[in-house]
């Protein structure tokens, strides 16, 4: 394992994107494909999701595994081992605290939660385009039913 400098460390951090990350790019290009219209980090939506499939009411997360903590009771461990791992651990911490904040939230206004993992959408992308369209079914099935 190479050991960065703090400038190279410190550079490598900047650079990782908030929005219009890859994992978003590969996911919003398979769904426009199928012909699915959507909005991006739309500040209106509580926790401004990666894509928002408004007519439906689906809000959609692509999670980067490291940042929103995939497999923590692994990771948290490892972490502890690590450079700075008090400050990797309260901040991923608060990472998974605040998506289920928002999970909660959205659901309450009526949303349908989808989260992704980052490496799931770029090993399986139809399959997550496949869940999204599950759900979509699902809701137009309801509203035919409650007419």
């Amino acid at each position: 394992m190479d050991v960065l400098t703090p400038e190279q460390r410190s550079r490598n951090m900047r650079n990782i994107r908030s929005k219009d990350t890859q994992i978003e790019i590969i996911l919003r290009k398979a769904l426009w494909k199928k012909g699915y219209h959507y909005r991006k980090n739309c500040k209106a939506i509580p926790g401004s999701p990666d894509i928002a499939l408004t007519k439906y009411k689906i809000a959609i997360f692509c999670d980067g595994e490291f940042f929103h903590g995939k497999d923590w009771e692994v990771l948290k461990p490892k972490l502890k081992k690590s450079n700075n791992s008090e400050f990797w651990i309260n901040k991923i911490s608060r990472n998974r605290e605040k998506d289920d904040e928002i999970n909660k939230k959205l659901l309450f206004e009526g949303w349908t939660v989808v989260r992704f993992w980052g490496n799931d959408i770029k090993k399986n992308t139809d399959e997550c385009v496949q869940v999204i369209e599950d759900i979509i079914f699902d809701i137009k099935v309801e509203d035919r039913e409650e007419r």
